[in-house]
């Protein structure tokens, strides 16, 4: 048996993953297989390593430009065009999965479904997301963007669309481009109103959640202002 894996371990990236299945395999090594070839001085699995070094986390590559990932010692044009595709795909691919479960089921789901959606928004958005009986999602929309003038919807903004939608309840949900999902007294008054207006025609407000870079705030687990 240890023979076996001795063996598994001296091959190259590529048969690795034919041998083991890309989950058995590290970082360095998937990089490694993307990049394909290496530099005169450096083989492609030391470039890959030391790129992979280079990184806090591997959530910086979503960050890096064409233009910054070329600067990468061993990463030329094609390259990066290839890697900026392979990053989109698979964000698109995280994002497809929880779309297609378009029925909420809980705060935790939405959220982070909603911080993969608007985790590189510089701007606050404020988003609505309007439901029917089965807590299935009729319409998400976005309700605004804010700017340094405005930063806060008006309820009616956001009961227009679930009166349109034929909507029995609805979820608000906001980011805090600055990384923190702690709410602001402003976010408190506003998610009061809007408790307050849907109750005066008949719409449940589920829940307001607030996401930041990695964590989401939901007034509803915390018990504050909404209730059932």
């Amino acid at each position: 048996m240890y023979e076996i894996q001795n063996q598994a371990e001296q091959l190259r990236p590529r048969e690795r993953l034919q041998a083991l299945g890309a989950d058995k395999l590290s970082n360095h090594e998937l990089l490694a297989i993307l990049l394909r070839t290496g530099t005169k001085e450096m083989p492609v699995l030391d470039i890959s390593t030391q790129i992979i070094n280079q990184m806090t986390s591997l959530a910086d590559f979503k960050h890096l430009s064409l233009q910054e990932l070329q600067q990468i010692k061993g990463i030329g044009k094609v390259k990066s065009i290839e890697l900026k595709a392979m990053i989109e795909l698979a964000r698109r691919i995280q994002d497809s999965e929880y779309k297609r479960a378009d029925q909420i089921l809980s705060s935790q789901q939405l959220a982070r479904r909603m911080m993969l959606e608007l985790s590189d928004s510089k701007q606050e958005h404020l988003i609505a997301l309007y439901l029917d009986t089965q807590n299935r999602i009729i319409e998400q929309k976005t309700i605004f963007i804010g700017t340094v003038r405005r930063s806060v919807a008006e309820p009616r903004e956001i009961l227009y669309y679930a009166c349109k939608n034929m909507a029995t309840s609805l979820i608000i949900v906001h980011n805090h481009p600055s990384g923190s999902a702690t709410p602001s007294q402003n976010d408190k008054k506003f998610t009061e109103k809007i408790q307050a207006a849907c109750q005066m025609i008949g719409i449940v407000c589920l829940d307001h959640i607030i996401v930041g870079q990695k964590e989401y705030y939901s007034f509803r687990e915390e018990g504050e202002v909404l209730c059932d």
